[in-house]
């Protein structure tokens, strides 16, 4: 009551009522509040305030604040140049220059690769006046990365800037042992001209034109073509084309390609190709591709003749733009690389070359001939009596056919079978004798195959299944008989199944329940028993559910001493099954009663080496049949009434609780 009470005298807030509940006509998305929200946000922002240092204490506290942002910018990337540098320069605005070519050291060991860094350093260097140290950090420089011309150019502008000719002319000197780009050796010379050294300038200029001129190609007569390096012939080429000279320019590196080894010519080609896109036309420039190619296949399979994927990919190149004859010299050049090892390993890649000739012979020339001439040839050379390949064989048969030569065909798979018999062979031979409803020459080959491979039970099923289409049920028979009275077999079952359905569709119930006894007599497998079960099943007479529960009788006094007790567990469920839509109330109890029980147990694991693993649970069956098993059964009913008791005390002692609380409330 009290509590009642308490809770009449909390009043309830009141709810604001809506009075209109229209959509507004402008609507506002939340995206759109966001974007405002944060546009306001930056309105209000105030400015920084404007910090006035007063005293040396203020500023080597804003020295150290600022000192430590840099650090930590740079701690949590290194390699950030852009961190490097604002410090440095920062320091530098300071005037604390030994701080801040401490920083650009420290920045040059992270990444002297850095153009800018170098450029920035020598920068501050010239800036404070330090000539010195600039021209050590330009010596560092240049030497570290000769390539970059900018550091030369900046070094030497340097030097002139300070009135320093000689050494202005000691780096260009240094910079020309480099051999640069042509703008160098024109700078030079515009440099040597602005001072008035005339005999400086003529032999510069000497020495560049003799580096650039025609008389190069002398030099190639005077040398010899076997000192010639493809750099000298780049360099000619190069001249030839400053001077708008292109099929001069064209002669000169066809000359080179003749007259160098391919290997050493990587970067002639690549020249030359470049040339070709700027001044040749699209033929050239496939033509100079396809040229670069075909020469480092021919590098390739001379190095190594036996390298039969560089062959494919070289008659690849050359069947998509070659000439007929161009591409069959190639082809009989790759198959007179016959493999030095008859081993049948050594021969799978060699023997594609052949396949590829012969596809190419009728699918691209269209010589049906010289197809027939190919694989002829290939077929003389395979090893036959060590290994041979199936797949020629057939191929030259379907071949014939496509060739309407059916003679040919047989002959050639006749001929296979009977120098080297295989079953791919037997197989499509077979296949294609059916199709020509050729059904004696079928017989004679299923004869052949089951000499050859008498353990094949696929081919002793198809022969039995062509008999019994052709209409002859006892030679079906006698063939399956045959084929079970065989002392190996790859697929019994199958077999065995074959057959039983075979008498099965003859409605021959005797006989497919002797076959089902002779099975029996071989192997006690659960599911054999099942079947046979079924089978009688379906008999769907009177006797067909006694004969049925007779052979699950059978089945499960047999196979109590199974070492297998998931298959007698399988047994057991498919009796179940039975009963359940078939059998009797009392049926259905006596088979429940056989049913086992299932109980986890513990066992020891051992590893490999022998070792203890510790142990593993499993389930395990017991059934009520086995007389050993009997104890177990009586402690496990005693530990089920056991929980059982223990359950009920349990909620005994919780209803009184339960009581107490309903009276309470």
């Amino acid at each position: 009551m009290a509590a009642s009470t308490a809770a009449g005298k909390q009043r309830i807030p009141k709810v604001a009522k809506v009075k209109n509940k229209a959509p507004a006509e402008i609507q506002i998305t939340a995206e759109q509040l966001l974007r405002e929200a944060k546009e306001r946000e930056l309105e209000l922002l105030p400015p920084p305030p404007q910090q006035k240092i007063t005293d040396e204490e203020e500023l080597n506290d804003y020295k150290l604040r600022k000192r430590k942002t840099f650090e930590d910018n740079i701690r949590k990337n290194r390699t950030v140049i852009s961190n490097w540098i604002k410090y440095a320069q920062w320091e530098e605005s300071l005037k604390e220059i030994q701080r801040a070519r401490s920083i650009y050291e420290r920045a040059l060991d992270v990444d002297y690769r850095n153009i800018t860094l170098w450029l920035k350093y020598a920068e501050m260097e010239m800036k404070n006046r330090q000539v010195n140290h600039a021209r050590n950090i330009w010596d560092r420089a240049i030497t570290t990365l000769p390539r970059v011309n900018q550091f030369w150019y900046k070094y030497t502008y340097m030097e002139e800037m300070l009135g320093n000719i000689a050494g202005g002319r000691q780096v260009f000197e240094r910079w020309m042992e480099w051999q640069p780009e042509e703008q160098a050796w024109h700078s030079y010379i515009n440099f040597e001209l602005r001072y008035k050294e005339v005999d400086r300038y003529l032999a510069l200029r000497k020495t560049w034109l003799l580096a650039h001129a025609r008389k190069v190609y002398k030099a190639v007569e005077f040398f010899g073509d076997e000192h010639m390096d493809e750099h000298l012939y780049v360099a000619f080429a190069k001249f030839e084309e400053n001077q708008k000279e292109f099929e001069r320019v064209r002669v000169i590196y066809k000359y080179a390609l003749d007259r160098i080894s391919k290997q050493e010519a990587q970067e002639l080609f690549k020249n030359y190709t470049i040339f070709e896109k700027k001044f040749g036309d699209r033929r050239g420039i496939e033509d100079i591709i396809v040229s670069k190619r075909r020469f480092q296949y021919e590098e390739e399979v001379k190095a190594n003749p036996h390298n039969y994927d560089a062959w494919f990919d070289y008659l690849r190149l050359v069947e998509s733009d070659a000439e007929p004859d161009t591409v069959r010299e190639v082809y009989e050049r790759a198959i007179a690389n016959v493999p030095p090892i008859q081993e049948k390993r050594h021969w799978k890649r060699y023997i594609y070359l052949w396949i590829n000739y012969a596809l190419y012979e009728e699918l691209e020339a269209k010589d049906p001939e010289r197809t027939r001439q190919v694989y002829q040839a290939c077929l003389k050379l395979i090893p036959h009596k060590k290994f041979t390949f199936a797949k020629i064989w057939l191929l030259y048969a379907q071949f014939e056919i496509r060739q309407k030569n059916l003679p040919f065909a047989r002959r050639a798979l006749g001929t296979s079978i009977g120098k080297c018999p295989k079953n791919k062979l037997f197989k499509v031979y077979i296949e294609l004798e059916l199709q020509l409803r050729e059904f004696d020459r079928c017989r004679k080959l299923y004869e052949k195959f089951l000499e050859f491979a008498p353990e094949n039970c696929t081919s002793w099923i198809k022969f039995a299944e062509l008999e019994t289409i052709l209409g002859d049920i006892e030679r079906a028979r006698a063939i399956y008989e045959l084929a079970i009275s065989q002392p190996r077999l790859d697929m019994p079952e199958v077999l065995w199944k074959s057959y039983i359905d075979f008498e099965i569709e003859q409605e021959e119930s005797e006989k497919t329940r002797s076959l089902y006894r002779r099975l029996l007599q071989r192997t006690q497998h659960v599911k054999v028993w099942i079947s046979f079960a079924q089978f009688e099943l379906s008999a769907g007479n009177e006797e067909s559910l006694t004969k049925c529960r007779q052979i699950y009788e059978e089945a499960n006094k047999t196979m109590r001493n199974c070492e297998e007790k998931e298959e007698r567990l399988m047994l057991l469920e498919s009796w179940r099954n039975f009963e359940d839509e078939f059998g009797t109330e009392s049926h259905k109890e006596r088979v429940d009663k056989l049913m086992p029980e299932k109980v986890k147990k513990r066992r020891k694991v051992q590893a490999e080496d022998g070792s203890d693993a510790g142990w593993e649970e499993y389930y395990d069956y017991i059934f009520p049949e086995d007389a050993a098993n009997q104890p177990n059964l009586k402690l496990l009913a005693m530990a089920k009434l056991w929980k059982k008791q223990q359950q009920e005390k349990d909620a005994a002692e919780q209803d009184p609780d339960r009581d107490m609380d309903e009276s309470e409330s």
